[in-house]
């Protein structure tokens, strides 16, 4: 079956092979044949525009089916390349955690295994609840890959061992994310950083969303700050909450770039000065 797939937005992971499509139809003879038009929103604020962009192709497919985590889609299975680009694999969906502000245990419910597919992107939510067994051949799989792993998920800190080290230590590694939303979660962040060290601060990265529950922008800088001090690239994003999309003022978008990008990020720490950046 032939399947065009549409997204509201283009981001590093959408497809682009010849069936992916960002936005509206093209001309004529820029659409190629389907049996089906699959529409696929990732993000809540994307809904309208994917509403939008299914009532546009049905003018010229007849089967457009709209769908994505943003409607709770059913995640059974994984095949690479489909609603995300190559190189990504999912190994398991779901998590048995109820994290504040996470959706995945509500989207996916709790975490199950997947028959592993070959990519070097790793992007379970929670690998590491995972048996080890599991792990153990996700780490056979990436020791095939052409390209250094990169562990896109976000590690969960609390369950970063000696187990789990030694087995990075086998593998090519790219990068490695963990993540740091909270003060509260800086402790843990702490001993994952020291159990992988070896890695260096250029692959160790950690997520840390911003802006959330009334945190000031200096409380968000010092957060930031102290990550680096950990011994990892922090990767700021500004938080946007699942029934709407807030619209930060500019400070709060200089934090995020600079605190997303590593030379930005050196800067600022090297020199203690505010960052210029440009658009």
């Amino acid at each position: 079956m032939k399947i065009i797939r549409v997204f509201p937005r283009r981001t590093l992971r959408t497809p682009r092979d010849d069936f992916a499509f960002v936005g509206d139809p093209p001309m004529d003879d820029f659409r190629p044949d389907a049996d089906e038009v699959h529409v696929s929103v990732t993000f809540t604020w994307d809904i309208k525009e994917g509403k939008r962009l299914a009532g546009a192709w049905q003018q010229y497919y007849p089967i457009v089916k709209l769908g994505g985590p943003a409607f709770s889609s059913p995640v059974d299975d994984f095949t690479p390349g489909i609603y995300i680009c190559q190189g990504v694999t999912f190994t398991t969906r779901g998590c048995n955690k109820r994290c504040p502000d996470c959706l995945v245990p509500e989207r996916e419910g709790r975490l199950r295994l997947l028959e592993i597919q070959p990519g070097y992107i790793i992007q379970d939510n929670n690998l590491l609840q995972a048996p080890r067994a599991h792990i153990t051949k996700v780490f056979d799989m990436l020791k095939k890959q052409r390209h250094a792993a990169v562990f896109a998920g976000g590690l969960d800190t609390e369950l970063i061992g000696e187990w789990f080290a030694a087995q990075l230590r086998g593998v090519r590694v790219r990068q490695v994310f963990m993540a740091a939303d909270s003060v509260e979660a800086l402790e843990p962040l702490a001993r994952a950083a020291w159990r992988l060290r070896f890695l260096g601060r250029e692959r160790l990265r950690c997520y840390a969303m911003i802006g959330q529950h009334g945190e000031t922008l200096e409380e968000a800088e010092a957060r930031l700050k102290e990550i680096y001090e950990l011994g990892c690239l922090p990767f700021a994003q500004l938080y946007q909450p699942p029934d709407k999309y807030i619209k930060y003022p500019g400070a709060w978008k200089r934090l995020a770039k600079v605190w997303s990008r590593p030379a930005l990020t050196k800067t600022r720490m090297r020199t203690g000065h505010d960052v210029r950046c440009r658009r």
